[in-house]
């Protein structure tokens, strides 16, 4: 099994690239043979989408659609379409995705997905006819679990972003609040499991 993670933290070594690795720890765990590739976002030149439309223009047949930024997302684009399973991990800022994943998300929209009929002609549908798997890690500093539901649009972003161009369900997400007073390590175990859980 193929598992990309993608890691939207600016911070390295902090809680959810922490969290991000104890995940990755669950999947060993589970699949030793499993081949994993982590992508730490801040450690990569990625651009912002420019709303050319060339990737949503270009043949709907092709495995990537083309984009004209020339950056490091030409690399990424195959390395995430051939993967069988993912982890996407941010923290929460302003009740949102970090800038850089949102960047991120935008710019594997209509490469790795093409306009679809449903439901409003033109809507992303994958690219891909492979059914894949996904994980999601948050985390926020002040506001505790309890209350996720009301500062929590991170999740559906992802869920939706990767339901639409990666063919990827949603099997389990992590939120992990009040860091501030818990810490990472609070969280860890939790990780672990779905980490385990994303490859069985």
């Amino acid at each position: 099994m193929r598992v990309v993670a993608v890691m939207g933290s600016y911070r390295k070594g902090k809680t959810i690239d922490s969290l991000t690795d104890e995940a990755i720890r669950g999947v060993r765990d589970a699949d030793p043979s499993a081949e994993i590739e982590k992508i730490v976002l801040v450690d990569r030149d990625i651009r912002y989408c420019t709303n050319c439309m060339a990737c949503m223009k270009d043949d709907p047949e092709k495995p990537i659609a083309r984009c004209t930024i020339d950056d490091d997302m030409q690399a990424l684009y195959p390395l995430i379409r051939d993967a069988d399973a993912y982890i996407f991990a941010t923290p929460v800022n302003m009740g949102a995705v970090t800038a850089i994943m949102k960047t991120f998300l935008e710019r594997i929209c209509y490469t790795l997905a093409r306009p679809g009929r449903w439901p409003i002609r033109g809507c992303p549908e994958p690219r891909v006819g492979d059914r894949k798997r996904l994980i999601v890690l948050l985390s926020a500093g002040l506001i505790p679990p309890l209350l996720r539901r009301f500062c929590d649009d991170a999740t559906s972003l992802i869920k939706m972003t990767c339901k639409d161009s990666l063919n990827a369900r949603l099997v389990g997400s992590l939120y992990a609040g009040a860091v501030h007073e818990r810490g990472a390590d609070y969280y860890a175990a939790a990780a672990r499991r779905l980490g385990r859980k994303l490859v069985q």
